[in-house]
C-alpha cells in the first residue's frame, strides 16, 4: 500500500523547498511528501493521485499565489479529498483572510510564516491534524481478493486454504458484493468460471488448485534438494516436532504437508489444555509457532501432497502428487488422521455447500446471526461451538450419546454450559439432509421423534480416520487403516523375522517410521502427538548409526 500524501503547494521555491524538507525530516517514514509549486498545477497532481487511488492525508498551501489563491485552491479539493486536513500558510498581513476561510473554505488551521522553529509552531500542528485524519482514515484493502459464492465447494476449499496457511485475503460474495462481478468484467474474466482470486499485482487466478495457489502466494512447491536425511510426512502437531528435532540436531529436514501447518490441531478454534498456555492458544496459531521455529532451525517446507513412498535398497524414494520425487535415509509418516464422513442421506452432496468437516475458522464470520450445527462430542466440536457462539444467534450442538461429559474435557462442558446461544441436544442425530444447490434444512431423530428444522450450515466434527490408503502394501496396518509399529508389529500383525527388533515408532519397513494420531493405539491429544514427533528423532539417530 503506497504511504500517503502530504501535498504541499508554494510559488515561492525556496519557502516550498523548506517546507518539503521539515515536512520530509518529520514524516518521511510514513507519509510521501508532494510539492506542487502553484494552485492550477496541485488540482492537476490530486487529479491524477485520484485516478491512481492514492490518498492524500493533508493539504498545505501558501495564501498569496498568483492565479489561484490558497483559499480558492483549498476548497476546490474538497471534491476530491474531503477527508484531508486542509491548512493555509499565511503572512501577517493574511491573518483575518485565513480566519474567515475556516468557515467558507472548512480550513482546519492556518499556520503563519515563518513557522521556526518547526518543532514548536508546526510539527504540534500537524501531529494533531494527522491523528485525527488517521483515526477516521480507513485504508482500501488492495491485498488478495476471493470472488466466489457462498455455497460453492471450489470457493470453500480456496477460501479454507488461504485461511490455514495465515494468508490475508477479502472474500467477495457476490451475492452479497455484486460489484465484484464488475471487477471480473474489468479483467475480461468469465463470471460463470468462479471462484476467481485477484492479487494487488493485477493478476488473477481463475477455479485455482492449491498447488497454484501455492506457487502464486510464495509457498514452495518443488523441493530444493534431491537427497534428505530425514523426509517427513504431515505437518500436524507430530510432524512438526520431529521437524524441529531433526532440523536442530543437523539432520537435512524435508517436511511435506499439502494444505498448512497444524494438521486437523490446526482447525481448533480453542485449545485451553496445551501445556504453557494458561489462556489457551488456536490450533492455528500453534502450527504457526511451530513451523516458524522449525524454519528458523533449518528444516524445509514443501506445499505438496505425496502420493506414494517406495523403497530400494536402504533409500526411500518419496514422490509427489506433481510427479517429482525425493530421496531420503529415513521417512517418518505424521498424516495424522481425518474427520469421518457423516454417513447420511444428502451429507456427501452438500459438502462444501452447507456441509463442512471441520472449517470452523474458515466459515464461522459467514455465519453471523445464523443457526449453526455442530455434530459432535468431542473437545474439537465444543472448541468449533464456543467459536461459533461469538459469530452465530444460535448453536445447536448434536450428541449422539445421552451425555455430554462422556467424550468432552470437563472446562469444555462448563464453559458451554455457561454458554446462553449453544444448545446441546443429547441422543440426537441427523438423519438426513436436502435442498437445491445448498443445504437448506436437516432431519433429527431426537427423544421427542423426527423432526425437520431448516439449517444452511451444519460442521461435522465425528470420529478419526487415518489418511493411509496411498501406503504401499508391505507396511502393517490394523483392521481400520492404523500404522502398526514397534512391539505392535510382533503381537498384533507377526513380520517376517529381521535381523533386529523393530524401534519402538518403526513400521513393518525398515527406515521407515510413524508419530501422531494415525500411529495404532496412539493417544489422540496434540500434546502426545507432539511428543512422539520429538522422540521419533532419537529411533531416526539410531537407524542411521547403523547403516
Amino acid at each position: 500500500m503506497p504511504k500517503p500524501i502530504l501535498l504541499t503547494i508554494d510559488d515561492d521555491t525556496s519557502v516550498l523547498e523548506a517546507v518539503v524538507q521539515d515536512l520530509r525530516r518529520e514524516y518521511g517514514q510514513f507519509y510521501r511528501i508532494v510539492r506542487a509549486a502553484s494552485g492550477i498545477a496541485a488540482l492537476d497532481i490530486c487529479r491524477q493521485l485520484k485516478e491512481r487511488n492514492e490518498v492524500v492525508a493533508l493539504f498545505l498551501s501558501d495564501q498569496r499565489m498568483p492565479g489561484m489563491t490558497g483559499v480558492d485552491l483549498l476548497q476546490q479539493v474538497i471534491p476530491l479529498y474531503p477527508d484531508a486536513k486542509r491548512v493555509l500558510l499565511t503572512a501577517y498581513a493574511d491573518t483575518e483572510a485565513a480566519i474567515r476561510a475556516i468557515n467558507s473554505a472548512k480550513i482546519h488551521y492556518y499556520l503563519n510564516k515563518p513557522w521556526d522553529p518547526p518543532e514548536e509552531k508546526l510539527y504540534p500542528v500537524l501531529n494533531d491534524l494527522l491523528e485525527s485524519w488517521k483515526q477516521g482514515y480507513k485504508a482500501p484493502f488492495d491485498g488478495i481478493r476471493v470472488v466466489g459464492p457462498r455455497f460453492s465447494p471450489a470457493d470453500h476449499a480456496v477460501r479454507d486454504f488461504l485461511s490455514r496457511n495465515r494468508i490475508p485475503y477479502k472474500w467477495l460474495n457476490p451475492d452479497q458484493n455484486p460489484e465484484s462481478l464488475d471487477l471480473l468484467k474489468e479483467k475480461g474474466i468469465d463470471d460463470s468460471k468462479l471462484p476467481v482470486i485477484l492479487f494487488g499485482d493485477g493478476t488473477a487466478l481463475v477455479q485455482p488448485t492449491t498447488t497454484e495457489i501455492a506457487s502464486k502466494v510464495g509457498l514452495r512447491t518443488q523441493a530444493q534438494q534431491e537427497f534428505y536425511d530425514v523426509v517427513i510426512v504431515g505437518a500436524g502437531p507430530a510432524g512438526l516436532a520431529a521437524g524441529v528435532y531433526g532440523a536442530s540436531e543437523g539432520l537435512r529436514t524435508l517436511i511435506v504437508e499439502p494444505v498448512a501447518p497444524g494438521g486437523q490441531a490446526g482447525s481448533s478454534s480453542r485449545i485451553e489444555n496445551y501445556l504453557g498456555f494458561p489462556e489457551g492458544l488456536s490450533g492455528e496459531e500453534l502450527g504457526k509457532r511451530a513451523f516458524l521455529q522449525a524454519n528458523r532451525l533449518g528444516a524445509e517446507f514443501l506445499t505438496q501432497r505425496v502420493s506414494c513412498i517406495r523403497s530400494d535398497n536402504q533409500y526411500h524414494i518419496v514422490k509427489m502428487a506433481d510427479g517429482s520425487e525425493v530421496t531420503c535415509h529415513v521417512c517418518l509418516i505424521a498424516t495424522g488422521v481425518s474427520y469421518c464422513m457423516l454417513d447420511v442421506p444428502g451429507a456427501e452432496r452438500f459438502t462444501g455447500a452447507g456441509v463442512y468437516y471441520g472449517a470452523a475458522q474458515t466459515e464461522a464470520h459467514a455465519c453471523a446471526d445464523e443457526i449453526v450445527y455442530i455434530i459432535g462430542g468431542a473437545n474439537s466440536a465444543g472448541q468449533a461451538a464456543m467459536h461459533f457462539s461469538r459469530y452465530a444467534n444460535t448453536v445447536h450442538l448434536i450428541v449422539r450419546s445421552d451425555s455430554l461429559e462422556k467424550g468432552m474435557s470437563k472446562y469444555l462442558v462448563d464453559q458451554i454450559q455457561s454458554t446462553s446461544n449453544i444448545v446441546v441436544e443429547t441422543s440426537t442425530q441427523i438423519t438426513s439432509m436436502n435442498g437445491s444447490d445448498h443445504l437448506e434444512c436437516v432431519t433429527l431423530c431426537t427423544t421427542r421423534g423426527e423432526e425437520v428444522r431448516p439449517a444452511s450450515s451444519v460442521f461435522i466434527f465425528i470420529g478419526a480416520a487415518p489418511k493411509t490408503d496411498w501406503l504401499p502394501a508391505e507396511i502393517a496396518l490394523d483392521s481400520k487403516g492404523f500404522i502398526l509399529a514397534g512391539p505392535d508389529l510382533k503381537t498384533i500383525a507377526p513380520q517376517t523375522p529381521k535381523d533386529r527388533d523393530p524401534y519402538l515408532l518403526e513400521t513393518s519397513i525398515p527406515g521407515i517410521f510413524v508419530a501422531g494420531d494415525v500411529r495404532h493405539g496412539s493417544v489422540k491429544r496434540c500434546a502426545s502427538a507432539v511428543g512422539e514427533g520429538s522422540i521419533a528423532i532419537q529411533f531416526v539417530h539410531q537407524y542411521l548409526a547403523t547403516l
